[in-house]
C-alpha cells in the first residue's frame, strides 16, 4: 500500500458583482479574485470559488503521494462524487492514480477525471524535479471517461503577430473532439519570446466564467486586466498565481517578458467561439 499525506486546506471566495469591483482597492481585488497559495511543497491547496461553483487547486507532492480529499463544504463522500476535474502538470514528471489506475503525466500533459472516480492521488516521479499539478473542477451532471492528453495531442492554434507583441500558441487539451466533458474546457497558452500580450483585444463570455493561472513567469510579472471594458481594473500576478473572472468581466494581460498560462472555463456550453469580442476602442 502506498503511504500518502493528507495535508490539505480549502479557502472560500464569495462572488463579486460589477458595483462591488468598482469600489475595490488594489488589495481588495487581490483578496477577492487572486489565488496566491498554490503549489505549496508537500500539500494540496484548494479554493472554492462561488462563481460557477468552481474549485481551483494544486498538488505539489514530494516523497509522499498526496490524495485529493473531499472537503466537508462540498457535502460529498469523495471529491468527484458530483464533480469533474481537469489537471495539468506544470512541473517535473509525475503520475495521478485514479481508483488504482496510474496515469503518467510529463510536463504540460493534461488529465481529465470524470464524475464518479472515488480516489485521486498525485505523485512525483523524482524529488529533485517534483511534479506540480494544477487542477480546476466544476459540478458535473454525467459521468464521462477519464482520459490523459499529452501535450503533443492537444489542438494547437497559432495566434497573434510579432508586430502586436502577442504571438502565441494556444493549446486546447480538454475540449470537445478530444475529451467529452460536462462543462469543463481547459488548456494553456505559450507566448513566444518577445511577445507579452495575451488575449488583446479582450473579450467576455456571457455564459461562462474563466480562470487564468500564470506560470513560467518569474522573474517577470504580469499585469492582469479585468472588469468591465468601460471601467477596467488591473492586478499584478506572480508565478503560480491564479485569477478568476466572472462572465461579465473581460480577461487579458501583459507581462514584462514572455510567460505561459493555463486557462479554464465552465458554464452553459463548450463552444470556444462563444465569446463577446471587444475592440480597443471599447476600453476606457
Amino acid at each position: 500500500m502506498i503511504r500518502t499525506s493528507s495535508r490539505t486546506k480549502m479557502a472560500i471566495r464569495p462572488s463579486t458583482d460589477r458595483a462591488g469591483l468598482r469600489r475595490m482597492t488594489a488589495q481588495d481585488i487581490r483578496d477577492a479574485f487572486v489565488i496566491d497559495d498554490l503549489f505549496q511543497p508537500g500539500e494540496v491547496a484548494m479554493t472554492y470559488v462561488e462563481v460557477d461553483r468552481a474549485v481551483v487547486g494544486s498538488a505539489a507532492p514530494l516523497a509522499v503521494p498526496l490524495p485529493l480529499p473531499a472537503d466537508r463544504r462540498l457535502a460529498s463522500a469523495y471529491f468527484c462524487e458530483r464533480r469533474e476535474l481537469g489537471v495539468i502538470n506544470i512541473g517535473g514528471p509525475g503520475w495521478v492514480e485514479l481508483d488504482g489506475a496510474r496515469h503518467d503525466l510529463d510536463n504540460l500533459d493534461s488529465l481529465y477525471v470524470g464524475r464518479g472516480v472515488r480516489a485521486v492521488t498525485f505523485a512525483s516521479a523524482a524529488i529533485d524535479a517534483p511534479a506540480r499539478f494544477y487542477f480546476v473542477s466544476y459540478p458535473a451532471h454525467a459521468a464521462h471517461p477519464s482520459r490523459r492528453v499529452r501535450k503533443a495531442e492537444a489542438r494547437a492554434i497559432q495566434a497573434g503577430a510579432p508586430k502586436t507583441a502577442n504571438r502565441r500558441v494556444i493549446r486546447q487539451s480538454i475540449r470537445p473532439g478530444l475529451v467529452e466533458t460536462c462543462q469543463l474546457v481547459m488548456g494553456f497558452t505559450e507566448l513566444e519570446t518577445g511577445s507579452v500580450w495575451n488575449t488583446m483585444p479582450p473579450h467576455t463570455h456571457g455564459r461562462r466564467s474563466e480562470i487564468y493561472m500564470y506560470f513560467d513567469v518569474a522573474p517577470a510579472r504580469v499585469m492582469h486586466i479585468m472588469g468591465e471594458p468601460s471601467d477596467p481594473r488591473t492586478v499584478f500576478m506572480d508565478d503560480g498565481e491564479a485569477v478568476f473572472s466572472p462572465s461579465w468581466s473581460m480577461h487579458s494581460g501583459v507581462g514584462t517578458a514572455d510567460y505561459r498560462f493555463v486557462w479554464s472555463m465552465g458554464g452553459e456550453n463548450l463552444d470556444f467561439d462563444d465569446m463577446d469580442h471587444l475592440t480597443l476602442a471599447d476600453l476606457r
